[in-house]
């Protein structure tokens, strides 16, 4: 897939070496880790090593002093290579970015060395059993007592809460002002009394398990709280932002490695007199699953441009739509590769059967493609709401 277009040298040479990194690990190594329900540690300290799991934090804190342009091209080309990294999405990618915006400074000192090298990981808790994709219906809530606060509640469908340091909790504390709940963010160390973890039970194959979480009244002290009790809104979209564009990132890469797929085999599997890939029947939709990929792959790069410049609420509306682009070329890349293959598709020598649950991951998490649809009707279009 050409960049030359829209983007520098340097980010053409990171997608190079990324992509040169992914090749020796490959999707091989990734089933291997979720068939021995392992984690993907040695891919993990590698990208470690190599600056890639910080290039977005601040370069006092040891991370790269990029952005999530830069972040967004690792995980992409990881991707392409097979062995795609989720815990990218939430560690760097939104606890990362929140306390490098929003921490006090012991926060910063605490954490983002740890998790730019790699050696610290952090979980991200906001879904709830009722609350769904309506985060003003959060009912996870915290209460001062004394010098500390009391957390209780439920999360869901959290990623990666038995290998994770911390978890990254959005709750909502009163406003001693007109009684309503706002959204606050709070680290909560793994250990701590009172936060409990189940594993959920899914059909999705992957390294990274999801957990139900129970917070009853979990003793939390002052600065654990992140940023500015007032504040919380907007810490909180200064997290989920890159996290669209992560998981667009996600799932461009998971497409372009079920199109590379398919294309091989096209090249090579002949049942008449040529290969199949000579046939339009075939070689149309597969060229029109690499177009729908690198369409939203513009929409991704120009939604971290704009949120590493600092626009929120114009990186707002494009990650929005980079998730909703990405996510539905994914889809359709997957099922086109894997309906290319026929029944070889849905082997695990060609390693394609396994995408389909997880591209459709893509099209719910982490907001479903009906919200994003919601949010562009009414904040792009001026339609009224519905809800």
């Amino acid at each position: 897939m050409s960049t030359a277009v829209v983007e520098t040298e340097e980010h053409k040479a990171l997608r190079a070496a990324v992509a040169a990194l992914g090749k020796r690990y490959g999707r091989d190594y990734m089933t291997t880790v979720v068939r021995e329900g392992a984690h993907p540690d040695a891919l993990w300290a590698e990208a470690a090593k190599l600056g890639y799991l910080g290039v977005n934090l601040p370069e006092e804190y040891g991370g790269g002093g990029g952005g999530i342009a830069e972040l967004s091209i690792i995980l992409e080309e990881l991707g392409a290579a097979g062995c795609p990294l989720l815990m990218m999405v939430v560690s760097p990618a939104i606890c990362g970015t929140v306390i490098a915006r929003f921490g006090t400074d012991e926060q910063k000192a605490a954490w983002l060395p740890g998790l730019a090298g790699g050696s610290l990981t952090m979980a991200f808790g906001i879904t709830e059993p009722d609350a769904g994709s309506n985060s003003h219906r959060i009912t996870t809530t915290a209460r001062r007592d004394g010098d500390h606060w009391l957390l209780t509640g439920r999360k869901v469908f959290i990623s990666g809460v038995d290998i994770a340091d911390a978890t990254l909790i959005v709750g909502r504390t009163e406003d001693a002002r007109t009684g309503r709940l706002k959204p606050c963010l709070f680290i909560v160390p793994r250990d701590t009394p009172g936060f409990r973890r189940s594993q959920i039970d899914m059909e999705l194959q992957a390294p990274e398990k999801q957990f139900e979480l129970v917070l009853d009244d979990v003793r939390l002290p002052t600065e654990a709280l992140v940023g500015d009790e007032d504040a919380g809104l907007l810490q909180l979209f200064a997290g989920l932002n890159p996290e669209r564009v992560m998981t667009a990132a996600f799932a461009v890469g998971m497409g372009r490695y079920a199109v590379n797929r398919a294309v091989e085999y096209a090249r090579e599997r002949t049942v008449w007199k040529a290969p199949v890939g000579a046939h339009q029947a075939i070689a149309h939709p597969l060229a029109q699953a690499h177009i729908e990929l690198e369409l939203a792959r513009l929409m991704m790069q120009k939604a971290a441009r704009l949120y590493d410049d600092g626009d929120d609420p114009g990186a707002g509306e494009a990650a929005n739509m980079a998730k909703y682009a990405a996510a539905e070329a994914c889809v359709k890349a997957v099922d086109q590769a894997v309906h290319t293959l026929g029944g070889n598709g849905l082997t695990r020598e060609y390693g394609l059967a396994s995408l389909i649950t997880a591209a459709r991951v893509a099209r719910i998490a982490p907001v479903s493609r009906e919200m994003i649809l919601n949010f562009v009707s009414h904040q792009s279009l001026g339609l009224p709401k519905s809800y």
